[in-house]
């Protein structure tokens, strides 16, 4: 590249940054995922916590034996109860807690919240997607029915915040969700890690 072709890319890279604001556009602040869930009618599908190395879960695993399963690990645990913590230092009261069957997503919303109460839905489409589709409209029907002042906590896995977002969490990551579009069951309206 000659000297003069470098000062054009960098020209053109520096107009480039400066062009939001030259139009008097900003780039926006993160959201307060407090004031959102306050003011409801929103999920917050929560990601489970950290867990031990592992894709998926080992062979012939069982539901009601967590020893078979891929569980949270000690970073994990932790990242649970810093959730709960996040959510007391806001005194912001968690109505619904619904959880998938597998205990590493029990184990994420006893921790941070203390109970949870299991929603089929919220379970882990990894091995089978073939009720994925099934899945995604029933949780879209429940998110339709939360009103105004009113949020869930969804923990659940990748798949299913995937399915309904578009969007990829990682492990302890949470979306503020209202209804979106037929296309886009849900709308992400923030995200959070809960730091």
């Amino acid at each position: 590249m000659t000297r003069l072709n470098r000062r054009s890319a960098l020209q053109t890279l520096l107009a480039a940054s400066t062009l939001p604001s030259a139009f008097g556009l900003r780039a926006q602040s993160s959201p307060d995922v407090a004031a959102l869930l306050r003011a409801g009618g929103c999920v917050l599908m929560l990601r489970h916590a950290q867990t031990v190395a592992g894709i998926g879960d080992p062979p012939n695993f069982q539901l009601d034996q967590c020893s078979t399963q891929r569980n949270l690990s000690d970073e994990g645990r932790d990242q649970s109860k810093r959730i709960g913590q996040w959510f007391a230092a806001r005194k912001l009261p968690v109505g619904s807690v619904q959880s998938s069957a597998w205990c590493r997503c029990k184990d994420t919303a006893t921790l941070a919240f203390g109970r949870f109460d299991l929603l089929p839905a919220l379970n882990s489409t990894f091995d089978s997607r073939s009720s994925q589709t099934a899945q995604t409209d029933v949780l879209r029907e429940r998110l339709k029915g939360l009103r105004a002042g009113q949020f869930e906590v969804w923990v659940t896995h990748q798949v299913n915040i995937t399915s309904m977002t578009g969007e990829v969490p990682a492990m302890g990551e949470a979306f503020v969700v209202k209804l979106g579009s037929a296309s886009s069951p849900g709308r992400v309206l923030a995200r959070t890690q809960f730091a």
